[in-house]
């Protein structure tokens, strides 16, 4: 039902964007955690679309599914979205929640970058947890068009319910790269 629900939601919005869209690939590594993340229309402006597989050695998994607006403000992108989250915490039950936040880029020039992004789901929006909460920034650098290499800071915690032990799916450092086609 998953694979049936990304796939209309893709389509969907490759019907509803006007413009060609571009698709980015990216894979972040951090000591204890990997990421990889696959998204339609996140370079530019207007609507799009991504999805991501989060595993920490430790602490569980996640997977996503976000839309969002991308706004530009001169060198300055914001990007409001919303992610629906299946979690998988190694101490609490698998749930559902929904986050809403933002993620923001301030471009210095053609090459090099900040980038950051705030998302919370309290427990209304979730299923067997708490809260969600989910920060990350960091450093970017393009030195082609096609080619993205990001160094930054992650942190993801899934407040479990009751009595439960909370899951810190990521805290800390980490390095990604992305490709875009």
């Amino acid at each position: 039902m998953l694979k049936q629900l990304v796939t209309g939601s893709v389509l969907g919005l490759a019907l509803l964007s006007s413009g060609a869209q571009a698709i980015e690939g990216s894979v972040d590594v951090g000591e204890h955690t990997t990421n990889l993340n696959l998204g339609l229309g996140t370079t530019s402006p207007g609507l799009f679309l991504n999805g991501n597989w989060l595993r920490s050695d430790h602490d569980g998994s996640s997977y996503g599914l976000g839309l969002g607006y991308n706004v530009d403000f001169g060198g300055l992108r914001l990007a409001p979205t919303a992610k629906a989250l299946f979690t998988h915490p190694e101490d609490g039950k698998d749930g559902f929640t929904v986050a809403l936040g933002a993620g923001a880029q301030y471009n210095f020039n053609r090459m090099w970058g900040l980038y950051g992004g705030y998302y919370y789901a309290p427990e209304a929006f979730s299923d067997h947890l708490d809260s969600y909460k989910e920060m990350s920034g960091g450093l970017s650098f393009t030195p082609i068009s096609l080619l993205n290499v990001r160094v930054g800071y992650q942190y993801i915690e899934l407040n479990n319910k009751g009595s439960r032990k909370d899951n810190v799916l990521a805290d800390g450092p980490y390095v990604g790269a992305s490709l875009r086609f």
